[in-house]
């Protein structure tokens, strides 16, 4: 599947300008001249193809009263599936990526407390038998990075 302009259009519209309406897509609609119905459906397919990997809000857990960390482990590469798997199969893990680093998996953990961060790590480590290493925040910075396409 190949960009068309209808989703070059979408994604430059939808990245931070969504409207916080009772109607979005209908505003949407009108807006950008495409019928709603089709925005959800180029949405839903460029997530299907893996042009886009999701699409949705990013909430401030840690505002919410929730906790949120950046954690890595060091895998081997004939366990690298069966692992990322495991650490997937969290609720609380949000994302998962490779990295060319010792530490070659990371993830982020957001939870509904501060508390339930370790707990999860914990679940990971016995479920993995690998040790997670915790890289909590020590401060934050907004980039508002917008990549036009």
């Amino acid at each position: 599947m190949k960009l068309t302009a209808v989703d070059r259009t979408l994604i430059n519209q939808l990245q931070g300008g969504f409207p916080l309406t009772e109607h979005p897509w209908d505003e949407l609609a009108e807006k950008l001249s495409i019928p709603a119905e089709d925005m959800i459906e180029r949405i839903r397919l460029m997530q299907a193809n893996g042009l886009i990997s999701r699409f949705g809000p990013i909430y401030n857990a840690e505002r919410m009263g929730g906790g949120l960390t950046l954690a890595a482990v060091k895998v081997e590469p004939e366990r690298f599936a069966e692992v990322n798997d495991i650490i997937n199969s969290f609720d609380q893990v949000a994302h998962n990526y490779e990295r060319d680093h010792e530490l070659n998996m990371w993830f982020v953990i957001a939870t509904e407390s501060p508390e339930e961060i370790q707990v999860v790590i914990d679940k990971i480590e016995a479920q993995t038998g690998l040790d997670v290493y915790n890289m909590p925040k020590q401060e934050e910075y907004f980039l508002e990075l917008k990549l036009m396409v």
